[in-house]
């Protein structure tokens, strides 16, 4: 495998299908959190970044359903599991990796287990990218193209069930470090929002 070419198809291939736009840049941004969490620590960089930029394949508009009662009950987990494994075989990457890039997949919200580090660094990284001020922006931006998010009420409860759920599922101590300025920031976001919004529907 000749690694800079299947790197460069698969970040290419992602930027492709990631629509709308902003999507896009969850990917690169996960994979450098997930290596940075693990510090020192051996891990399969293959994997890892294999698994960071397809473990969205089904989020994406033109993989996920389009009606809103399918979109409604849609696995882009098992999605993203079953069309990985074909798309990074023909973008070069190595065939005897790819059950343990889709293991990664697999196991990467926080409700699972991952069975491996890689899976650990993922899902504690994507963690994270629920806290905070990126956090933020991705899910305001949300409202109004999303079935969950129709006013700003939605978009801040999920905020607030991030704030109160999450952090306490991340398995890293590195997590855990990282989690503290991100979550300062989503506190002091969802009191200003409440105290502007002055009882006031929102």
């Amino acid at each position: 495998m000749n690694q800079p070419d299947y790197r460069s198809a698969v970040t290419e291939y992602v930027r492709a299908q990631a629509q709308p736009p902003d999507r896009f840049s969850h990917q690169p941004r996960l994979y450098q959190l997930a290596t940075r969490l693990a510090e020192g620590q051996p891990f399969d960089d293959d994997v890892l970044f294999a698994a960071a930029w397809m473990h969205d394949l089904g989020v994406f508009i033109g993989h996920r359903p389009e009606e809103p009662a399918a979109l409604a009950t849609w696995d882009n987990v098992a999605y993203a599991v079953r069309e990985a494994p074909p798309v990074l075989k023909r973008l070069g990457f190595t065939v005897e990796k790819i059950p343990a890039v889709t293991e990664v997949i697999r196991t990467h919200l926080p409700s699972k287990k991952p069975t491996t580090f890689e899976g650990v660094l993922l899902r504690d990284a994507d963690i994270l990218e629920q806290l905070g001020a990126i956090a933020i922006l991705r899910t305001v931006s949300k409202i109004g193209r999303d079935t969950r998010f129709i006013r700003f009420v939605d978009a801040l409860r999920l905020l607030r069930q991030n704030l109160e759920k999450l952090p306490g599922q991340l398995q890293l101590e590195s997590a855990r470090r990282q989690a503290e300025p991100r979550l300062k920031v989503l506190r002091a976001f969802l009191e200003a929002a409440t105290n502007e919004a002055d009882g006031a529907e929102l």
